[in-house]
């Protein structure tokens, strides 16, 4: 059969495209006329085994690629926890809040005030020197208003099962809604840990991971620091009175025994740190900004479960330290006790003290009242 369009060819090039041709149509009709192979509707095939998580959310497709920069928000509800207890406790390590990279910074809540105190009963004037103590003078002293505040010591402190009890969780003694939002605060991160676990997004763990091993590393550093060094020399049995002037027009005034006042006034409350204190401090915070880098490649559930860790434990935790109402520092506790007192101004308070006391010499010394020679209750015997 001729070719259209080939018949103008060279008779050799004619023969060629036949040749294919023939050979194209004899192996078609090969195929046409073989049996067809009978393929079964049904067949049962061998089905893959595979791992699947055990919880597979459906998440928004919203963009979280910077959810590990919350961790890197300087809050101070960490720090205000570590004041208000004055150490840190193991159960610490769960509470993943913003700003767990700066808690050696407790020692700064005090924004640089040491106010002036004068010693009611001795006359001496000398500063507050422990910033935990300032902080917490700031946070219940109010203006044109006199706080008294007692310190007690307490008496589990020396009893070994009490000391360990308070490696996990401190301070010993507190209100029932602190305590509450704590524990909260704890189960929070035990719950995100879990959800993380559970969706098998194990860049979300390794994050968290390394969060809990910064609060590891600052628990160690800070219970060792935390310990009492120097705190004046001991006079056991003496009774104290102090009376504090705070910025702002805020003034306190302390009682107790004169041993639980220096413990809570006088000397370090952290003490400097030491070179490997000092090393093991610098990879913890590293450690954070470590974590806030990984935090990219953590699904979108695990992005999501992280921006509520943080969030949450900020919240909780904070809600715990407003409702904090004590100071613990060194085995005693500070709170208020009776009601604030008003004054039209600083005059009328001295004058209310000093009747009281029956010496003024502090108050001269304080500037709180202008006079030539100060008295005291001392007799002056001129021979």
């Amino acid at each position: 059969m001729p070719f259209p369009g080939l018949a103008a060819t060279p008779s050799w090039i004619y023969h060629h495209f036949k040749t294919i041709f023939q050979s194209a149509h004899r192996s078609v009709e090969d195929v046409q006329q073989r049996p067809i192979m009978y393929i079964p509707a049904k067949l049962t095939f061998r089905k893959m085994v595979t791992s699947e998580a055990p919880l597979h959310p459906k998440t928004p497709s919203v963009g979280l690629e910077a959810a590990g920069l919350v961790a890197l928000a300087e809050l101070t509800t960490i720090q205000e926890r570590t004041a208000l207890s004055g150490t840190s406790s193991l159960l610490d390590i769960f509470i993943l809040a913003p700003g767990l990279h700066v808690q050696e910074r407790a020692v700064e809540l005090n924004t640089g005030e040491y106010p002036a105190c004068g010693a009611l009963t001795t006359g001496y004037v000398f500063r507050v020197e422990n910033p935990a103590t300032v902080f917490y003078l700031q946070r219940v002293g109010r203006t044109g208003k006199l706080t008294t505040l007692n310190v007690t010591r307490l008496n589990s402190a020396a009893k070994w099962h009490h000391r360990l009890k308070s490696v996990f969780i401190s301070p010993s003694k507190m209100n029932i809604i602190p305590v509450v939002t704590y524990f909260m605060a704890v189960l929070w991160g035990i719950a995100g840990l879990l959800l993380l676990i559970l969706s098998e997004d194990w860049w979300g763990v390794a994050v968290v991971g390394i969060l809990m091993t910064t609060r590891l590393i600052n628990f160690v550093v800070i219970r060792c620091r935390s310990e009492l060094t120097w705190a004046g020399a001991p006079e056991p049995g003496e009774v104290g009175d102090l009376f504090i002037l705070l910025s702002q027009d805020r003034w306190i005034r302390i009682q107790g025994l004169v041993d639980d006042l220096k413990a809570v006034t006088s000397g370090k409350w952290l003490r400097d740190q030491t070179t490997v204190e000092s090393w093991l401090t610098a990879i913890a915070k590293v450690c954070v900004y470590l974590a806030a880098a990984l935090a990219s490649n953590v699904t979108q559930f695990g992005k999501i479960i992280l921006l509520s860790l943080f969030i949450g434990s900020a919240g909780l935790l904070g809600l715990a330290n407003s409702a904090t109402h004590e100071l613990h520092m060194h085995g005693r506790m500070v709170r208020v006790t009776g009601e604030r007192r008003s004054y039209g101004r600083r005059l009328d308070l001295a004058k209310e003290l000093t009747d009281e006391t029956k010496r003024d010499d502090w108050a001269v010394r304080m500037g709180l009242i202008v006079k030539d020679e100060p008295t005291t209750n001392t007799v002056r015997v001129e021979m």
